[in-house]
């Protein structure tokens, strides 16, 4: 079964300042967060910076050490229905190979149930992918805005200490996104990751056995369903 993660949608900075960067974080839940914020607010308004840096924000979110255990907890949550999905295109495929095979030993109205019978299991598996898939999506980015709310100040805060005035997010790749070509130098995804692990308290995953892949942003966990057959009953 193929496996793919939604890309978030919601990852739409380019360029901004530190301090603008600051000012449009969301609201953080609680009263730590909200120091956090304040104090990377009150940093990025005094900072004097004019170095230029990139971070890719989606693969720091599934870099962090608390990213990687609550994605592999939304990938093992939504197996079952990985599970139900793969029987109901197996039963599709199923139905699809008897017609091929046996439909020109059938009476026109036993072919024409089958047909029938095949459209109405398609479209059935059709709607319970996209349904998969709307769910899915809603609890990955759940997931990553809660991880940026804390993430938001923290990178401000890192890029006003280190005399960055402006941060790009590559999360989008040219020609999506702003950044045609930037030197892993300015990058500074991996050192906010390690800010983040250290701040969260979070440990690092236990090492999985030899042969296993990893999930990671270019992997992903397993939230997909299937696609549904393209081949439709003749």
């Amino acid at each position: 079964m193929t496996s793919k993660l939604v890309r978030f949608l919601m990852f739409t900075v380019l360029a901004v300042s530190v301090a603008t960067l600051a000012q449009t974080l969301p609201a953080a839940p609680s009263a730590a967060a909200n120091n956090a914020e304040a104090s990377a607010a009150n940093a990025a308004v005094n900072a004097t910076g004019t170095r230029m840096g990139t971070v890719n924000v989606e693969q720091a979110i599934f870099a962090t050490n608390e990213g990687q255990r609550d994605f592999e907890a939304l990938s093992k949550k939504l197996e079952p229905k990985q599970t139900e999905l793969k029987n109901q295109n197996d039963e599709v495929e199923s139905l699809k190979k008897q017609l091929n095979t046996q439909g020109d030993k059938l009476n026109e109205d036993s072919r024409a149930t089958l047909v029938k019978q095949i459209e109405q299991k398609q479209k059935s598996l059709e709607r319970a992918v996209q349904d998969a898939r709307d769910d899915a999506q809603s609890q990955q980015n759940e997931i990553a805005q809660r991880i940026l709310q804390k993430m938001g100040p923290m990178l401000v805060k890192y890029a006003a200490d280190n005399g960055f005035g402006v941060i790009i997010d590559t999360s989008n790749p040219w020609p999506n996104g702003p950044v045609l070509w930037a030197g892993p130098a300015v990058d500074i995804t991996r050192p906010v990751v390690e800010l983040y692990n250290a701040q969260s308290g979070v440990p690092a995953p236990a090492a999985k056995p030899a042969g296993t892949r990893p999930t990671t942003p270019a992997t992903r966990p397993a939230t997909a369903a299937p696609k549904a057959p393209a081949t439709q009953p003749k």
